[in-house]
């Protein structure tokens, strides 16, 4: 992310040298692939499931961001998103994060629930008397 220009303009310095910009596009390609592998199956699973939800909606975003930028560094003239890709999925990540956690926290909850059923069921006969 310092060497996106947005980001070095915001905490003022220049930090441009030659080839700056193709590290910025290695980084951010593992990133997109890496990080955004989650979001990029979801975009094909929903796509052909012909059901577009979250993860079509996340997948969509971070292609559109990387191939934008992509093309910025192979010749379009504008300014690219590659620090706007690397925040969205460092974001929806952490979000994803911590959604699978309680999940799997309401999970471990209901199981220690159905255990204590075992124990409550027997007691209800002599709740009815």
């Amino acid at each position: 992310m310092l060497l996106s220009p947005m980001i070095q303009q915001f905490i003022g310095v220049d930090w441009h040298f030659t080839g700056s910009t193709y590290i910025l596009f290695a980084l951010s390609t593992i990133v997109f692939f890496y990080g955004g592998r989650p979001f990029l199956k979801g975009l094909v699973d929903e796509t052909k499931a012909k059901n577009p939800g979250m993860m079509f909606l996340i997948g969509f975003a971070i292609t559109v961001a990387y191939v934008y930028s992509v093309a910025i560094v192979f010749g379009l003239q504008d300014m690219d998103f590659f620090w706007e890709l690397s925040t969205l999925i460092l974001i929806m990540l952490l979000g994803h994060w911590i959604e699978m956690k309680s999940i799997a926290g309401a999970s471990k909850e209901l199981e220690l629930l159905v255990q204590l059923m075992r124990y409550i069921a027997p007691l209800s006969i002599f709740h009815n008397l």
